[in-house]
């Protein structure tokens, strides 16, 4: 896993907005309307699937109840990092569509994980 360095790339205004997780553009200063906080998760969570952690205060705000229909809507469903996510707002689960591992499925130890 790495992790940033929180001092860098952090928006002044909303400190919690990771400006990483905009590299073709300038990371907007608000994610007000439904669109853009779609944007932001989908970003986020590829990032988080990559082992880039989010910064605390991220996740923070993203776990506030009026994310919960970006969450829901965002519908990125390779990533374990969005199934999360949808796990903390206490969503449906949705089927995982991302890569499955046969030496993981055929562990015959795995039911006792």
């Amino acid at each position: 896993m790495q992790f940033r360095n929180p001092k860098s790339k952090i928006r002044n205004r909303n400190d919690w907005i990771d400006g990483s997780l905009y590299p073709d553009q300038d990371a907007p200063d608000r994610l007000d309307n439904l669109a853009d906080r779609i944007d932001f998760i989908a970003r986020l969570c590829s990032a988080w699937d990559f082992g880039l952690l989010p910064f605390p205060t991220t996740l923070k705000e993203i776990l506030k109840k009026d994310w919960k229909q970006a969450v829901d809507e965002t519908r990125l469903l390779t990533s374990c990092a969005y199934h999360l996510l949808r796990e903390l707002h206490e969503l449906a689960p949705l089927p995982y569509l991302g890569p499955k591992f046969p030496y993981i499925l055929n562990d015959p130890f795995l039911s006792e994980v």
